[in-house]
């Protein structure tokens, strides 16, 4: 019995074997490196890319010649209630807006994400339509929930609102409205 609780302790904890330690010891304790240019991170295993606003597009091209050839998911973020973000790489400076670009490399099974931070006070980001052409849908989407502006986008128009709708849906600040729901058919006494 005294042998069993010594393996519990120097082995595996709750079913992860010993390759997730690893990755989750490297994750807790990122070590800034630099490739394509800017500040180089890890979390979840995958490669994390911090680039500037006016890197954004340089960085784009370099992962697409070095075959990152689709991107599957660019989103805005709102860090407006996450004060004192520790994530970062001791080199970026967060910010409140956030988009970030996810990318695959079907041939080396590899996956990549670039972190833009952008100001409050002029969200605006290059576009990736020319390295990407179906990042066009979604920085619009990114511009309509967020307000975060793609510089030299060919359609800069909202996506999901109307247009005459007035704010950014998905910014924490915006108010959280109500609207009546009327039921056909439902009893009126209860």
């Amino acid at each position: 019995m005294a042998d069993e609780g010594a393996m519990a302790e120097d082995g595996p904890v709750d079913g992860q074997d010993v390759d997730d330690e690893e990755i989750d010891a490297a994750d807790a304790s990122p070590q800034v490196e630099l490739a394509y240019g800017v500040p180089v991170t890890r979390s979840g295993g995958h490669i994390v890319l911090h680039a500037t606003p006016a890197q954004l597009v340089e960085t784009a091209e370099a992962l697409a010649a070095d075959g990152f050839d689709q991107l599957i998911d660019l989103c805005g973020v709102d860090y407006l209630t996450h004060p004192g973000r520790v994530d970062l790489a001791d080199t970026v400076v967060g910010q409140r807006f956030e988009v970030v670009v996810a990318l695959i490399n079907h041939e080396r099974r590899e996956r990549v994400r670039i972190r833009v931070q952008v100001p409050d006070d002029e969200p605006v980001v290059p576009t990736l339509f020319d390295v990407w052409p179906g990042a066009e849908v979604l920085e619009r989407e990114a511009y309509d929930m967020f307000g975060i502006t793609f510089a030299d986008h060919p359609d800069m128009t909202r996506i999901l609102m109307p247009e005459d709708w007035v704010g950014h849906p998905l910014r924490k600040d915006y108010a959280v409205g109500q609207i009546p729901v009327q039921f056909k058919g439902a009893p009126t006494t209860r």
